[in-house]
């Protein structure tokens, strides 16, 4: 059963630069070029055979495309301890109106949706229970810009285990 997720990819001059904010920080497992992107709606495990009516309802989408500037850092948890240490995206609400659209088309298609808090964000790195602080880098680059990017299109992406952590396959392209 392949694990899927619905995500806009990160231009390659923005990876460059979110790469160079790596730091020794304790327990901090920090994404690779390739892991870098913007998750939409992760959807876990979805049967082989429900992957074509979840790309049909990601299909549905209506939206046109948008510049999304990718600037400054934060955590979920506390800078002390956190949990994911990120890069934030403005504007937002271009991004938060595609979630939304994504997640009504597919609880209508009857695919079971996570239903927290969406914060559009671009993950750095994810931590263990024993995470060293990140308020450091946070002070250091908190409003730093590391570049702005068209977003013409979504995908759908499958995440497989591999050695060294995801590895993320694009399964299809959904223009905006």
């Amino acid at each position: 059963m392949p694990k899927v997720f619905l995500g806009v990819e990160i231009a390659p001059d923005i990876k460059e630069r979110l790469l160079r904010v790596q730091a020794p920080v304790q327990s901090a497992r920090w994404q690779r070029y390739e892991q870098l992107h913007l998750t939409l709606v992760f959807l876990g495990d979805v049967a082989e055979n429900a992957v074509v009516r979840l790309s049909d309802a990601a299909g549905g989408v209506s939206a046109s495309p948008f510049e999304l500037a990718v600037s400054g850092l934060g955590c979920f948890g506390s800078p002390e301890r956190p949990k994911i240490f990120w890069a934030g995206v403005s504007p937002e609400a271009s991004v938060v109106h595609l979630h939304r659209q994504l997640v009504d088309l597919l609880v209508a298609a009857g695919f079971k949706v996570e239903h927290r808090h969406f914060r559009p964000h671009i993950t750095l790195s994810r931590f263990g229970r024993d995470a060293g602080s990140v308020r450091p880098l946070i002070e250091s680059v908190h409003n730093a810009g590391f570049g702005v990017m068209a977003v013409r299109e979504f995908v759908l992406y499958e995440s497989t285990q591999g050695p060294n952590g995801s590895v993320y396959t694009v399964l299809k392209r959904f223009p905006l």
